[in-house]
């Protein structure tokens, strides 16, 4: 993400009112929400729901996956991962490109780009999807 966005006064609030809604709002009861935590304090948290377009090919749309670069490696995004989207899930997801540590994270577990693009806020995203009718890709 530009640390223009990050930077930016407003983003704590705008943030603290997302997951306010996120968590607590009716409309959103469908999502699945996760944190992972280590001594105490969180390290990361996930937050999954069902596709924004009734017509999509997948079953659960991924919306937020954040680590600490610290922990990355230590297995907390994959078990953030499991905790808000079943393995034998269809899915997809909007990763920043470049970010090619993510994409390969994604890729691992079943994710490939379906070559669609977009740029929201300053920030290029692909999206990548996980049939789970396709066979997994070789590790």
């Amino acid at each position: 993400m530009p640390d223009a966005v990050l930077d930016d006064p407003g983003f704590p609030a705008a943030r603290e009112r997302f997951w306010t809604a996120a968590l607590t709002d009716e409309r959103y009861r469908e999502n699945r929400a996760a944190v992972a935590e280590r001594d105490g304090d969180v390290i990361g948290i996930a937050m999954s729901g069902p596709p924004p377009d009734a017509v999509a090919a997948w079953t659960r749309q991924l919306h937020v996956l954040y680590v600490y670069a610290t922990e990355h490696g230590t297995g907390a995004g994959q078990a953030l991962l499991r905790a808000v989207i079943d393995p034998a899930e269809s899915a997809a997801l909007w990763v920043a490109d470049p970010n090619p540590r993510a994409q390969a994270f994604y890729r691992k577990h079943g994710f490939v780009s379906d070559g669609t693009i977009r740029v929201e806020g300053g920030v290029r995203e692909i999206r990548m999807v996980r049939d789970v009718r396709a066979p997994s890709p070789a590790r």
